[in-house]
């Protein structure tokens, strides 16, 4: 395995945690990022990874106000004390309140989802250095893999060129006052569409967005059957 780079960058590199959510299909009895793999709970293990790769030079944690206590618990001893700000009921709400909480207006700015709870450190090194003055915004991808189509109710459409296609991951990340500017006119009125990440929005705003090397690793826990395959992999590791 390819060791973190522990280079920085030459302007600070912040990490948002998206932990507000409720997570409701992995079944738990409380919200996803405090479901406990191998001892460890998601939001630690991604804020672990976050400090690992020697890229972050500070973290901000989304929390529903009802779990920051249990947060704040959770990530008692972290590597790197995160600062904690209260999300809101949309992911887009819960970025755009950790983009306010930030003062720099010169800064590269990481959203990564506390759920992909194995992504390498070297993966989130690789994205956060992506970032240059004609790149403002770059995005972990891997090609997919499943034929997709193209649905209308029961009836298919079409099936688009899946050479063509890539499946998105997080970090994701964005100069830091170009994401404010699309966030502010994303807010501002009603738009014809609903930002499902943060590249989307950019890509909206007419920003460019660069790929970069996922990992398989970095899969979003969601499902049962995905905490079950995190455990083998933490296992044979």
């Amino acid at each position: 395995m390819t060791s973190p780079s522990t280079t920085k960058t030459s302007r600070p590199v912040i990490a948002l945690v998206a932990a507000a959510g409720q997570g409701t299909r992995l079944g738990a009895n409380l919200p996803k990022a405090y479901v406990e793999l191998a001892g460890q709970t998601l939001l630690e293990r991604s804020v672990r990874a976050l400090h690992a790769s020697g890229a972050i030079d500070r973290i901000l944690v989304l929390v529903s106000p009802a779990m920051e206590e249990h947060a704040r618990a959770v990530l008692n001893d972290a590597p790197m004390p995160p600062t904690f700000v209260h999300g809101g009921g949309e992911r887009a709400d819960s970025v755009w309140a950790g983009l306010q909480a930030i003062p720099e207006d010169d800064a590269t700015v990481l959203i990564h989802d506390a759920a992909r709870a194995l992504t390498p450190p070297e993966m989130i090194a690789r994205v956060a250095h992506a970032i240059t003055p004609d790149c403002p915004a770059a995005v972990p991808t891997l090609p997919v893999t499943d034929t997709i189509k193209i649905v209308n109710g029961d009836q298919i459409e079409s099936t688009p060129d899946r050479a063509r296609l890539q499946a998105v991951q997080t970090p994701q990340a964005f100069d830091i006052a170009k994401l404010r500017a699309a966030n502010q006119a994303y807010f501002s009125a009603p738009q014809g569409f609903v930002a499902t990440d943060d590249a989307s929005l950019m890509e909206w705003f007419g920003e460019p967005v660069r790929t970069v090397k996922g990992d398989t690793r970095a899969f979003k826990i969601t499902t049962p059957i995905d905490l079950t395959l995190a455990q083998a992999l933490l296992e044979e590791a």
